[in-house]
């Protein structure tokens, strides 16, 4: 029991550190693009750590695996390469013994991840996804931020206002830029200027919202070219674009699992089969880093590492191209992704059972030249 819990200490305490340099690895990529979008206007700035919050089960049902897979492959080198291993051998623990000792801390992991996978992601993505409709239902007039350019429709518009008051309702000091497709002739895009002192947003009847500008010049011309028109107007309507939300969430992913299960659609169950595969997967990769973390005090306890992880990404790899496949129906749902994980527990096998094999084939022949000896 005290060898267990140092074990599973070791593996715990390790993958515990692994996993959280990972995710805040991810979730930085992540929140730097959505705070670029909060920059632009698209997003309301206060809802960013609401969706970084609701993406967090998400980014952890990959990331738990991959931590105890790299959790148990550290935490074992080291053990091998300070002699610790080679001492528990010599006191009767066998690879059996160590493999299902390393199976606790991967079962509790397994569970954490099927709650992620199966619960919590699903409700995540689903509120991901509703926060991304509010925004996307929102326009440049109700994303703009005083004393700041906002680029808007690819950085084809800017707009800026000097002041905004609390209920958004009316602007002072409003400059908005916009291109304008090239006519014949011209070899560049013109520009529009606008600028004014008071603007005010007007709703129509079919839901169409324009930006009312009060006492201000409208300019019309072509960069590099002196040639402009100036216009001064007393009121001047702007049509108001909707911001353009990139989410990236395909929307099977927000579904929660009890609908998965009575489903027949092959997108569903390719998506249901994913979701089962990653609890699946915690086993299967303690399988594998179990042998492959076994090391010679001489090689170093990092010799191995870079192939372990090449085989834990053609393990994922292979799990994401059936499930592409399952998804167009190329592959029977019967056969589904199970195929990869069989593989794979095959191949876990014969790597913990191969360094045994190797040392009884060693013996042997040893026996058989003292024999003759």
């Amino acid at each position: 029991m005290i060898v267990f819990r140092y074990l599973s200490r070791e593996v715990l305490v390790t993958l515990g550190a692994v996993s959280a340099v990972l995710l805040v690895i991810i979730m930085s990529g992540r929140f730097i693009k959505y705070l670029a979008q909060a920059a632009q206007g698209v997003l309301d700035p206060g809802v960013l750590f609401m969706i970084m919050g609701y993406r967090m089960p998400g980014f952890l049902q990959l990331i738990l695996p991959l931590g105890l897979f790299l959790g148990i492959l550290l935490a074992y080198g080291r053990l091998y390469l300070d002699s610790e291993m080679t001492v528990l051998s010599a006191t009767g623990m066998s690879n059996r013994r160590l493999l299902g000792y390393s199976m606790a801390p991967a079962a509790i992991i397994a569970v954490i991840v099927a709650w992620l996978s199966l619960g919590l992601a699903p409700q995540g993505v689903a509120e991901v996804a509703r926060i991304f409709n509010q925004q996307d239902a929102l326009t440049e007039f109700d994303t703009l931020v005083p004393g700041r350019f906002q680029a808007m429709k690819d950085g084809s518009r800017v707009t800026y206002t000097e002041g905004l008051s609390e209920d958004r309702g009316q602007l002072e000091g409003v400059f908005i830029t916009e291109k304008r497709p090239s006519a014949k002739g011209e070899s560049e895009r013109g520009i529009t200027v606008l600028v004014a002192e008071k603007g005010s947003q007007v709703i129509q009847a079919d839901g169409s919202r324009y930006l009312i500008l009060e006492n201000g010049y409208r300019y019309d011309g072509n960069p590099g070219e002196a040639d402009y028109r100036e216009t001064r107007y007393d009121i001047h309507g702007v049509l108001l674009p909707k911001p353009s939300v990139s989410s990236e969430i395909g929307e099977r992913e927000a579904i929660p699992t009890r609908e998965l299960i009575g489903s027949d659609e092959p997108r569903h169950q390719a998506e249901l089969q994913w979701r089962l595969s990653i609890p699946l997967l915690v086993f299967i990769v303690t399988l594998l880093a179990v042998p492959l973390a076994k090391v010679n005090p001489r090689q170093g306890r990092f010799l191995k590492l870079l192939p372990a992880i090449l085989l834990y990404m053609a393990y994922l790899a292979l799990l994401i191209g059936a499930r592409g496949q399952l998804d167009k129906g190329k592959i029977p749902v019967e056969l589904g992704l199970w195929w990869v994980h069989l593989l794979f527990l095959l191949i876990g096998a014969v790597l913990f059972l191969w360094q045994p094999m190797k040392l009884k084939l060693a013996s042997r022949r040893a026996v058989k030249e003292m024999a003759h000896a």
